[in-house]
């Protein structure tokens, strides 16, 4: 095992999105994750998404580098099992309601008792503190209380969901880097701690600091679709097959623009001189973009806006099945193929830190449900195959 987190180890207790792909960071980095499921169900993220050949793929994906065991923690036995794990851990990630490891006894509290040097994450739509944080939420609560819908969107349209689960995945990469942090600050004075994540506020704190400019100036945050709210033209424009996008951020690269695209003459324009100027006349920016990008490829237009022609921001909007394949994502290991044994080779995304000293690795996809109870609970619990036996007739495992 490689990675800056060799020798961390964390119960996962997460489930979905958010809390998995947390604990996915972490085990990408080195950490040794094990991912606790309720005996015979399993994590909901198990269900509901394409499955090939038995195998839940966006659960295999989301859970790689975790031992997977079950765990029914509301019962007697369950409490103490996590009790013996915590006091062998290092870091325990969940993201159930607010109060809920409370209610069944097994809360930061009680959980210290048997480990004062634990890193408890509770990750959570609303955080474990405030007049919300009984509220129940998912990927589009999140992204509508935390203010990212409300700046995502066409201006004649409604406010506009971001594409995947970003709002959870927001919060996963938070829940992640603040494990890490409090690891740090153990390193240094010996104490574990609680740590309390919210999707809202992750949200809430990535959204192009409009909460100051809003509560300062006055002035609502506009929603632009694939506009810049102070430069343009800087959008999305459709090409005859395929879309491209074309960021121009200063008068100079307008001039060069036009000049590309054979109108020199208008990045003199007094109507388009200046950065306040084009957004003023937006509209007709865009049009005369819009009508030179309609009559060509994406592939053409790269030609003459990229890098081997006038160096204009821009770039062809990637499909999936086009990243898969990508030189640039290949090079960089962002595309990895982990095997299976019913798939074969699946192709999964890298990791997105590269560190030259300690590289974390992707070492196996999402386990089967239960799959390593015997290694966990034997080895390093030393329950014997007897009480293994045992607790599964008693729906314990």
């Amino acid at each position: 095992m490689t990675g800056p987190l060799h020798g961390v180890r964390v119960i996962d207790l997460t489930r979905v999105v958010a809390g998995p792909y947390a604990t996915m960071l972490l085990g990408d980095l080195g950490a040794e994750v094990i991912k606790i499921e309720l005996p015979a169900k399993g994590d909901d993220g198990r269900y509901g998404y394409p499955v090939v050949c038995g195998v839940p793929l966006a659960f295999a994906a989301l859970n790689r580098n975790k031992k997977g065991v079950t765990l029914d923690i509301r019962t007697e036995a369950g409490k103490q099992l996590l009790k013996q794990l915590v006091a062998k851990a290092d870091v325990l990630v969940e993201n159930f309601a607010a109060g809920t490891m409370e209610k069944w006894g097994v809360g930061y509290r009680d959980l210290r008792l048997h480990n004062q040097r634990l890193v408890y994450v509770a990750l959570s739509g609303f955080g474990q503190t405030g007049p919300y944080s009984q509220r129940t939420s998912y990927d589009i609560i999140a992204q509508a209380m935390g203010g990212l819908m409300g700046l995502t969107g066409f201006p004649d349209g409604p406010p506009i969901r971001g594409g995947g689960a970003l709002g959870d995945f927001i919060g996963g990469i938070f829940a992640a880097f603040a494990a890490v942090c409090a690891l740090r600050y153990r390193d240094h004075f010996g104490a574990g701690q609680f740590v309390d994540v919210s999707n809202m506020d992750a949200i809430l704190s990535m959204t192009d600091n409009w909460l100051t400019l809003a509560a300062v100036t006055g002035q609502k945050p506009p929603r632009l679709g694939n506009r810049h709210p102070f430069t343009a033209p800087y959008d999305c424009f459709q090409a005859r097959d395929g879309w491209v996008v074309i960021a121009v951020g200063n008068s100079a690269l307008f001039r060069t623009l036009m000049s590309a695209i054979g109108q020199p003459e208008l990045g003199r324009d007094v109507r388009f001189k200046s950065p306040q100027a084009r957004l003023e006349n937006f509209e007709e920016v865009h049009a005369i973009v819009q009508a030179w990008v309609a009559q060509r490829t994406v592939e053409e237009v790269l030609e003459v806006l990229g890098p081997q022609g006038a160096n204009i921001p821009c770039a062809p909007v990637m499909e999936m099945q086009q990243l898969v394949n990508d030189p640039h994502v290949r090079a960089r290991e962002m595309v990895v193929e982990i095997p299976h044994e019913k798939l074969g080779k699946v192709p999964v995304t890298g990791i997105p830190v590269k560190f030259s000293e300690s590289p974390g690795a992707i070492r196996s996809l999402g386990p089967e449900l239960g799959q390593h109870n015997r290694e966990v609970y034997g080895e390093l619990l030393g329950l014997t195959d007897e009480e293994l036996e045992q607790l599964r007739r008693d729906g314990v495992i």
